[in-house]
């Protein structure tokens, strides 16, 4: 399967607020149809990433090529990129039909193909009932799909979208993620989205890059990132972990650590000194008995701390030794629920494969 070629390429990009480095020496590759995501913490410059790409800001260092096109020095209105904001941006005095043909119009589009570029977008988004329709008269899941179909209509190759859904309630949240992923897949646009929810970028994205202190920590399938981070940061930021700290004994296919001992990693070409283990909560399970499994670890302990979730109860486990880890736990049985409780003890178990090794 042949690789799809660079729509973005981001090059030692700088931007400062004064004392603050906003986006500190970033380069990225973001390829034709992907839905890459920048996931971060609030303040840690993902924003600014996308208003530097946009034209909204103008970076001190670095370049920035769009499809081939060096758009460092270029106006925003004259870059290839079209942008969805987090505060929808629609015009209030417009109803919903005029704001999505608004773009058009200025381009100066002949009207017979405004008509149909509008009709086959008001499908895509399900909107054709509302198009009379003005921004006040609708719901914020129905604001941010008009907001969307704008930024479409004008058939663009690439979509910045600035955490368009955090003013969603929940359920409206994952419905319309499960939207933009249906609409960036039928019309192979390439999307890059900025947000913090973890959920949202694991979810959605096909490629992640996590961002800290306006530098990018790493860049990887969605699976990846989470099941084999690179980074310490990247493994905590992306869902809950257990850290294991300890250390590589000379042998160095031996990491002792103070939750479960010596653990042996032999055949794993990773190891390195300034390294951790971690492991996933839903990696773990409880267990009746010891049984005597290959590559598999075993510690005893008792239930401090019990979160019910419907689906899932998040335990907080203090082991034998004092050292706490948490555990996820389907709750595929009700009457299960009663051996969940605070003060509960219980054997929990991991298989070795199922650890990360990751770069402090």
């Amino acid at each position: 399967m042949t690789k799809n070629k660079i729509c973005i390429e981001i090059k030692n990009l700088n931007k400062s607020f004064g004392d603050t480095l906003a986006v500190d020496d970033v380069s990225l590759n973001i390829h034709e149809n992907e839905f890459f995501t920048i996931l971060g913490p609030s303040g840690c410059g993902k924003s600014t990433l996308l208003r530097l790409i946009s034209g909204l800001e103008i970076q001190d260092k670095g370049s920035i090529i769009i499809n081939g096109l060096d758009c460092s020095s270029i106006p925003a209105n004259n870059r290839p990129v079209n942008m969805v904001f987090q505060s929808y941006a629609l015009f209030p005095h417009l109803n919903i039909k005029d704001n999505i043909e608004f773009g058009l119009k200025l381009k100066k589009i002949p009207i017979k193909d405004i008509r149909q570029r509008v009709d086959n977008i008001l499908d895509l988004i399900k909107m054709r009932d509302y198009i009379y329709k003005y921004p006040a008269e609708l719901s914020g899941g129905q604001r941010q799909r008009v907001a969307l179909a704008r930024a479409i209509v004008n058939n663009p190759k690439i979509v910045l979208l600035d955490e368009p859904l955090s003013a969603l309630d929940a359920n409206l949240r994952i419905e319309m993620q499960q939207e933009l992923v249906n609409i960036q897949r039928n019309l192979e646009i390439t999307f890059m989205l900025v947000t913090h929810d973890q959920d949202e970028a694991l979810s959605i994205s096909s490629k992640i890059a996590i961002m800290e202190n306006g530098k990018i920590i790493e860049t990887n399938t969605s699976t990846n990132m989470y099941e084999y981070p690179i980074k310490k940061y990247s493994a905590e930021f992306l869902g809950r972990i257990n850290i294991i700290d300890g250390y590589v004994l000379k042998k160095k296919q031996i990491f002792h650590s103070e939750i479960f001992g010596n653990i042996d990693l032999k055949g794993n070409e990773n190891i390195c000194e300034n390294m951790v283990l971690a492991i996933r909560p839903e990696k773990i399970i409880i267990e009746k008995r010891k049984e005597n499994k290959l590559n598999r670890i075993y510690a005893k302990g008792t239930i401090t701390n019990s979160t019910y979730y419907g689906d899932m109860s998040y335990l907080t486990i203090e082991l034998d030794n004092t050292k706490e880890i948490y555990i996820h736990v389907q709750n595929i049985h009700r009457n299960s629920l009663n051996e969940l409780k605070i003060g509960k003890k219980l054997l929990a178990s991991f298989d070795i494969n199922d650890l990360i090794l990751l770069e402090k």
